[in-house]
């Protein structure tokens, strides 16, 4: 830890970002490299660790060397804090390492009291702008150190004075109007907080450093966190700053920009400024601002030099930036940059772009994009030959992109009842304006749409960061959020009516229309070939038809990891046949029913192998135990007693159906287990009932054998699932590879298949070296692998306790999302190491959920699987972070060296 704990922005550098969080690191760079930054301080993150290993204090001395900092800024503006000539205000901010844009607390214009109130006037001759700081200063501070809602101030009070003296927006309020109205804060603050607001501006400060240090644990920026997997254990800095005022007349003003479209990745300055306001006022969607190109026009010379100040700051960075500028009586002012959030596709176009104009190299280009970035390239859109009848409500600003169906909800709370992670339905969340205690409500939207804001306001900003698709500023919509409607041109729609959003377009329909799948080229495909060259790892889907394996072709997958047959059995034409199969003791009857059986195997794996084109197909046997193949035994107890009782009731025809009912209940019963994930499936099934997988094995080959003939090259390869001791592989593997010889002598061609089993059983990963005797390859089924490590049922666990098991660190994080490399991985390593030693080259990869897991395959990568396997739709994401992996390898190579 270091022994300094104030660093002002010229003693610091954007290498800093673990102890002065991404904001100080930036500041300082960028007053460091002349840029013109209103002088200040940073707080260290170590501070807040500090904070809260003494009991939620400020550490004692900080605001001994805070204020010898203060005096160094105030010899530099020639200004005194708390002065009755030329007073110094500040703002106070927070910073993390990484950017959390809007989870925790800002406080503007501190060191406004009656002393620097009459000072602030004489100097500026203006004391509307001295009244207008003061009562926003009054509400942020209150808000943030004393927990008396800003919604009160701004909502209420605010809103109400307004609307009694006839203003319609805050520009229209006098002097006399925000001094009445600072009055009234002053004096609700006293009521809610039970103290009168502090005057000394060092009391002020520190209790806003404090209210910084505290807001990095409240719920938004906790739920941020988890999502984005952002360690809570860093901490905040607080950064402390000169007070520049673009409330302070016609000539100032204060915006947001990013150097390229956020939302696409073109090249062109993109956001938004308003006059005469403070930088609250256009992030939180107070007004909707101005377009950033209207300041070319408006003042040419200013925003000349903000191009020039933005280029500088992205050739530096070498990455697009978000900034953030105030304008004073025509001086332009920099407060922040920062790497900017930006939507999946114009990552992908950024990374691309950036590489062919030499700002960055393709293995930068390729670590800069994001699994969950790749995901979004994937969202839908609407299907535009519905878009004729469809009746179109309004039109927002396309804040982030993405279509997206749903039922409107009206608060937070209730989208995250309902939607994702919740109850799983489909919302949009439909506000005034977001604000960040709405996060954990936008997570679980499919989409967000505002009547108020613009493009770089909360509700888009946090959307783009997540993906999730949002209209904002459609101020036709008349938001009633206690009535839980809103209305458009004659239109009410109210809660758990459904609309349709566009993000991409801004375009608001009414009812469901239909979405279509985007198409994936261009830089995509750029981006795609620069990490296929770049990984070592392959990769593979996770299908089990045609189609799907078709899909995962077009995705770039280089074969199948896991074919799961048993899914093959559950369609409603073959359903019967497999319940015939089970319930009849009759030899001849079961094997017509696995003849017939075979017939439809057969031609699966022949349309799979066709589809897949030489590449190689993992199948794994018959999995489940035999009783998922037959009616829920609950439902039979129910339809007997129902039948039982109309035949009570004299009704007739329903003796046949009571019988059959009755005799499926009873063997149903006769297989039920009391555990059935460790009873009588896979390799034990085999065992027990060998006919279902001799079938298997003769429908795979044979198919295999009819494309062979045909000239085209198959590549089988017959996975025994479950094995936990190699008896029980060797028994089962005999008897199926005698069975193959048998065909291959049948077919009269030579059929490369391999037998392999999945590891999913601590003690097949124990004595992996045994069992790579018989085994040509491994495959982990990591989703067994952990529940039969930890003893967790997954369907249970992530239901009941996981979460909260998450929420207070006893575990890291879900291991059944990404591996519990100390435990399971630890396993992984043990089999894989074993396993090549008795068999040099054995092939190694993993099938299980975790194989789309980016975490997770850096993993994989680190254990030296040949490859990982995942569903259709994430292999991009695992081609990339098998390459992200791989130079992460030779970086650290490099290190040890």
């Amino acid at each position: 830890m270091s022994n300094k704990r104030v660093y002002l922005f010229r003693e610091g550098d954007k290498s800093m970002r673990d102890l002065l969080g991404g904001k100080g690191a930036n500041l300082a760079e960028m007053t460091n490299i002349g840029l013109p930054v209103p002088p200040g301080f940073t707080v260290t993150t170590e501070v807040c660790t500090e904070y809260y290993q003494e009991g939620r204090r400020l550490p004692a001395g900080l605001m001994d060397e805070v204020r010898t900092a203060v005096a160094d800024v105030e010899k530099q503006m020639n200004r005194s804090f708390g002065g009755s000539e030329k007073p110094l205000l500040v703002s106070v901010r927070s910073g993390s390492k990484f950017s959390m844009p809007g989870m925790m607390d800002t406080v503007l214009n501190l060191g406004l009291n009656p002393t620097t109130l009459e000072a602030l006037i004489q100097e500026t001759g203006n004391p509307r702008f001295v009244y207008d700081s003061y009562r926003r200063f009054i509400m942020m501070f209150s808000d943030v150190a004393f927990g008396v809602s800003k919604h009160d101030f701004d909502e209420h009070i605010f809103a109400e004075y307004k609307k009694k003296v006839g203003a319609q927006t805050d520009l229209d309020l006098t002097a006399d109007h925000m001094k009445e109205v600072s009055q009234q804060f002053l004096d609700h603050v006293k009521a809610k907080a039970g103290r009168d607001f502090p005057t000394d501006p060092y009391e002020q400060l520190a209790l806003s450093i404090e209210a910084v240090f505290r807001s990095w644990n409240n719920d938004r920026a906790i739920v941020y966190r988890r999502t984005e997997k952002i360690p809570d254990e860093i901490g905040t800095a607080v950064n402390i700053q000169s007070m520049v005022y673009g409330n302070a007349g016609e000539d100032c003003g204060t915006g947001v920009a990013f150097t390229r479209d956020p939302s696409t990745g073109e090249k062109f300055l993109y956001g938004e400024y308003l006059m005469n306001a403070q930088g609250e006022d256009v992030v939180a969607g107070v007004r909707t601002p101005v377009p950033i190109s209207e300041l070319e026009k408006q003042n040419p010379e200013v925003y000349n030099e903000f191009v020039r100040l933005a280029t500088t700051l992205e050739n530096h960075y070498k990455d697009m930036q978000d900034l953030e500028f105030t304008i004073e009586h025509n001086k332009l002012f920099m407060l922040q940059c920062r790497s900017g959030k930006r939507t999946g596709p114009a990552a992908v176009r950024l990374a691309v772009e950036m590489v062919e104009e030499g700002l960055i190299t393709k293995d930068e280009a390729v670590q800069r994009v994001t699994g969950s970035h790749l995901d979004q390239l994937l969202h839908p859109r609407i299907d535009p030959a519905g878009l004729s009848a469809a009746q179109k409500l309004a039109k927002g600003l396309a804040a982030s992109p993405g279509a997206a169906v749903g039922k409107v909800v009206f608060d937070a709370d209730t989208a995250a009842e309902l939607g994702r992670g919740g109850k799983g339905e489909s919302v949009i969340l439909v506000r005034d304006e977001t604000n960040p205690d709405d996060v954990h409500g936008m997570l679980a939207a499919q989409a967000v749409l505002t009547a108020r804001g613009g493009k770089t306001s909360h509700a888009a900003v946090v959307a783009r960061g997540f993906g999730i698709p949002c209209v904002a500023g459609a101020e036709a919509l008349s938001v009633d959020v206690n009535a839980k409607q809103f209305s458009v041109g004659g239109v009410t729609v109210r809660e758990g009516d459904s609309i349709t959003v566009d993000g991409s377009t801004g375009d608001i329909f009414l009812g469901e229309l239909k979405t279509i799948a985007p198409e994936v080229s261009g830089s995509f495909g750029t981006l795609m070939g620069w990490a296929d060259d770049f990984r070592t790892m392959k990769v593979r889907a996770n299908a089990d038809n045609p189609r799907d394996a078709r899909q995962a072709i077009e995705f770039g997958a280089e074969g199948i990891g896991l074919c799961r047959t048993e899914h093959m059995f559950f369609e409603g034409d073959r359903l019967p046949i497999v319940q015939e199969f089970i319930l009849s003791k009759d030899e001849a009857v079961q094997q017509a029913a696995l003849d017939k059986l075979q017939t439809v195997q057969q031609a699966d794996f022949y349309g799979i192998f066709e589809a897949m084109g030489g590449r190689p197909v993992t199948i794994r046997l018959i999995d489940p135990p035999l009783h998922e193949f037959l009616p829920s035994y609950e439902e039979l107890i129910r339809e007997e007693a129902q039948l039982k009782t109309k035949t009570e009731l004299g009704q007739e025809g329903h003796g046949d159906r009571l019988a059959e009912v009755t005799s499926l209940m009873h063997a149903v019963e006769g297989m039920k287990e009391a555990n059935p994930m460790l009873g009588m499936r896979g390799v034990r099934l085999s065992i027990i009932r060998p006919g279902l997988v001799v079938m298997q094995t003769r429908a795979i080959l044979q198919a295999a054998a009819q494309l062979i003939k045909e000239g085209k090259q198959v590549v089988p390869e017959i996975m025994i699932p479950l094995v936990s001791t190699v008896n029980e592989l060797r028994v089962v593997q005999s008897q199926l590879e005698a069975e193959a010889k048998k065909i291959v002598q049948e077919q009269g061609v030579d059929i490369p298949y391999t037998f392999g089993t999945m590891i999913e059983i601590p003690r097949a990963a124990l004595t992996a070296g045994e069992i790579a005797q018989y085994a040509q390859f491994f495959s982990f089924g990591t989703n067994d692998l952990t529940q039969t490590t930890f003893g967790y049922s997954r369907d249970d666990a992530e239901g009941k306790f996981l979460q909260r098991y998450v929420e207070q660190k006893i575990l890291p994080r879900n291991p059944f999302e990404t591996i519990d490399t100390t435990g399971v991985g630890r396993l992984m390593k043990i089999a894989v190491e074993e396993g090549r030693s008795a068999r040099e080259g054995l092939k190694c990869g993993i099938c299980g959920e975790h194989g789309g897991d980016p975490e997770s395959i850096y993993f994989c990568q680190e254990v030296g699987l040949d490859y990982v396997s995942c569903s259709p739709f994430r292999v991009p994401i695992a081609r990339l972070a098998a390459a992200q992996a791989a130079l992460q390898g030779r970086v650290k190579v490099a290190l040890d060296k």
